[in-house]
């Protein structure tokens, strides 16, 4: 009796938390993909683009080159050079762009230099403001379906945020992105399909002027867009996913992905256990089965640590059994982890394949024990501070 009790307790969590990312799955790969989107009728909204940039002196002239096209008499870009200590300011001045400086090393983060730069905008506000961040790319079109989504549907609205394929990606990249994937793709169309609000991504992102006026922007959250998120959908403005709209930054290097992903993965561990629950007794209390499940949506770990914690609790599980406990829990949670494998196959053949190859697919298991630090510091010293990812030749 009570090793059965005990074999329960060790895969009570995996086995929710396993049902909902494979209900999000199902959903993701079965619900109709992207398509043309058409402008919302009338006329066009002002929009101002907000790219925060820290010592982004080696790659922002070629981000503003690749938006000018975008920009117009409605489109304009302010450029937030936050805490730089390189000429980051100057050259995006020489580039074309509107520029304004912060310093303050008190108050580090992305979510300072986001305030800061709307603060700029309250004497003449525009009707929406897009968040870019300095590595990233949105071509002409989609911008301006985002900016007018947002305004059409006055929420906060989420773009398509993706990672580009290099030929020369190691294959820890290459697994690392197919999960970005996941995460921004296949789970947000899930979440979507499911009429829950989706979450934020912290670029290609936009806001109707009224919400975003009065948010609370000034954080140095480690996952500053997460929380801004979970703060919209807590009152009713949840965000939607607009597939249609594309957002594209290059990838880290193997060995700064690591460094990234310890930074968001602890950062998101962190706001998923003092919100998801809350979030979710909330959602059932004031009937709001959407608000419900974006608390479990945020329980459910990043992908690798998840399976890793999972596979660990089957492994416990299964020891149980020579010693009395049923084989029943131990079935149930192998049954889920083969299922979530089996979707995650089905989301690479539909979104993936461009991705990360065929073959890399066998390397997994690697890439689970290569992401194990990061899982370890989660129970000693957490990240606690924002830290710039070093951009590609750095």
């Amino acid at each position: 009796m009570i090793v059965d009790m005990l074999a329960g307790i060790v895969v009570a969590v995996p086995v929710v938390l396993l049902a909902v990312l494979a209900v999000e799955l199902l959903a993701g790969v079965l619900a109709p993909g992207r398509k043309a989107a058409r402008l919302p009728d009338g006329p066009r909204h002002r929009a101002v683009i907000l790219m925060p940039a820290h010592n982004e002196a080696g790659g922002i002239a070629t981000t503003i080159g690749r938006l000018h096209p975008a920009l117009d008499d409605h489109i304009r870009l302010l450029v937030i050079a936050d805490n730089c200590t390189d000429d980051t300011a100057a050259i995006a001045r020489a580039a074309g762009a509107q520029v304004v400086e912060r310093q303050d090393a008190a108050a580090r983060g992305k979510g300072h230099a986001l305030a800061f730069g709307r603060e700029q905008l309250r004497d003449a506000p525009p009707d929406c403001l897009v968040v870019l961040d300095a590595d990233c790319e949105i071509a002409a079109a989609d911008l301006r379906l985002l900016v007018e989504t947002a305004c059409a549907r006055q929420r906060p609205v989420q773009s398509r945020y993706l990672l580009r394929a290099r030929p020369d990606d190691g294959a820890m990249t290459q697994i690392s992105n197919f999960a970005f994937l996941v995460k921004n793709l296949v789970r947000q169309r899930g979440v979507t399909a499911l009429g829950a609000p989706t979450i934020l991504g912290g670029t290609g992102m936009a806001f109707p002027w009224p919400l975003i006026a009065r948010a609370p922007l000034a954080t140095s959250h480690l996952v500053e867009d997460l929380v801004l998120g979970i703060d919209f959908a807590r009152k009713g403005q949840g965000p939607v996913y607009l597939e249609a709209a594309a957002t594209w930054s290059d990838p880290a290097s193997q060995k700064d992905t690591l460094t990234q992903r310890t930074r968001w993965e602890h950062g998101y561990v962190d706001t998923a256990l003092r919100h998801g629950l809350p979030l979710f007794f909330t959602g059932l209390v004031r009937l709001r089965p959407g608000l419900a499940w974006h608390g479990l949506h945020l329980l459910v770990a990043p992908l690798a640590m998840l399976m890793s914690a999972s596979l660990g609790a089957l492994v416990v599980a299964g020891l149980l059994v020579p010693a009395g406990a049923s084989p029943v829990p131990a079935l149930v949670l192998a049954a889920l982890i083969g299922l979530v494998a089996l979707l995650l196959m089905l989301a690479w053949a539909r979104d993936g394949r461009e991705m990360v190859r065929l073959g890399t697919l066998a390397r997994i298991p690697l890439y689970l024990v290569w992401k194990l630090p990061v899982y370890l510091r989660l129970v000693g010293k957490r990240e606690q501070q924002w830290v710039r990812t070093k951009r590609e030749g750095e």
